[in-house]
């Protein structure tokens, strides 16, 4: 998870490299071919896992269309409303989403520990933006209010989409779904319902050879490796974990604008990356013995010895998932 939300982090400074290009233009060709490429490499397993993902072909829906609106809004929210505030909203608001998505569809309990790194991320997160913006040079464009007030509701519809999608993924692997098959089935239909947006809008990316290798950057590393990284995360964490780990990326995007494009970031900033690794510290330090996590399949043994029933929920010491009363 944090793997993938490293090369995530690079999409923003990748996407300077060209300003030709629109944010429809660059979303579509980085999830859309991303997702076929995650399709066409996991076709075996997808022909393989089709009877159940015929079953589950609902959530293979939800998931594919929510991957398909997440890169359109994000980044004309990050087009709309800047890239600090886009990017906040974005990520910073996709763990509450999901946690609100897991609370109505599988009557999950955040943990006390949850709450604590959720906290620490999303301030962390908003000192960050606030550092970003204080850093921006003095003659950065001034965005209209109703653009940002446009951006922050876009910025709403991606945090949305991305706590969709990974609800989706997560819930299919939980059902028994490969990881890499339930990728490739919600990717791949998600990307061919980007073709379209990108026959439409991606002529600049054939513009110059360093828009088609931007093109090509963001198609085959934050979004291709970046979500088979993700993919692998699914299997073993609930959907709000996931997203909120992914707050790692502001922060990486943050690093490189300052040591790649050159802007500046002062002391509030630093303190919110502080705080986001204080988050990512607080979800990935070992849990107790009591509260560590079996592999998946491996039978419960009780004191005598005797093989006890598996377990059908995944377990995670961060989350649990007894119904609500």
């Amino acid at each position: 998870m944090l793997a993938a939300s490293v090369l995530w982090g690079t999409t923003g400074t990748a996407a300077t490299f060209a300003p030709d290009v629109g944010p429809l233009a660059i979303g579509a060709v980085a999830m859309g071919l991303g997702g076929l490429l995650q399709a066409l490499v996991a076709a075996g397993r997808i022909a393989r896992q089709a009877p159940r993902l015929r079953v589950r072909r609902g959530t293979v829906l939800l998931g594919a269309v929510a991957v398909a609106a997440y890169p359109l809004a994000f980044y004309s929210a990050m087009h709309l409303a800047g890239v600090a505030v886009g990017t906040v909203v974005s990520i910073g608001m996709a763990p509450l989403a999901s946690a609100v998505i897991e609370r109505v569809m599988d009557r999950r309990r955040l943990t006390r520990r949850w709450k604590l790194g959720a906290t620490l991320g999303l301030l962390g997160t908003l000192m960050l933006c606030a550092g970003q913006a204080a850093g921006a040079p003095g003659g950065a464009e001034r965005t209209s209010t109703a653009a940002t007030v446009l951006g922050v509701g876009l910025g709403l519809v991606a945090a949305t989409t991305y706590a969709l999608y990974s609800w989706a993924a997560h819930r299919l692997i939980t059902q028994g779904v490969t990881a890499r098959a339930a990728m490739g089935a919600v990717f791949g239909v998600g990307g061919l319902l980007l073709v379209p947006v990108l026959l439409v809008t991606g002529a600049p990316l054939l513009d110059s050879g360093s828009n088609m290798a931007v093109g090509a950057y963001m198609a085959l590393v934050p979004m291709f490796a970046g979500y088979v990284l993700f993919g692998w995360g699914l299997a073993h964490v609930p959907a709000s974990t996931a997203t909120t780990l992914s707050l790692l990326e502001p922060a990486v995007a943050a690093v490189l604008a300052v040591l790649v494009i050159g802007e500046r970031l002062p002391a509030v900033g630093w303190g919110g990356i502080a705080l986001v690794l204080a988050c990512l510290t607080v979800l990935t330090a070992p849990a107790g013995v009591s509260g560590r996590r079996r592999q998946p399949g491996q039978r419960r043994q009780g004191r005598d010895g005797v093989t006890l029933p598996r377990r059908t929920a995944v377990e995670h010491p961060l989350a649990q998932s007894d119904p609500a009363p």
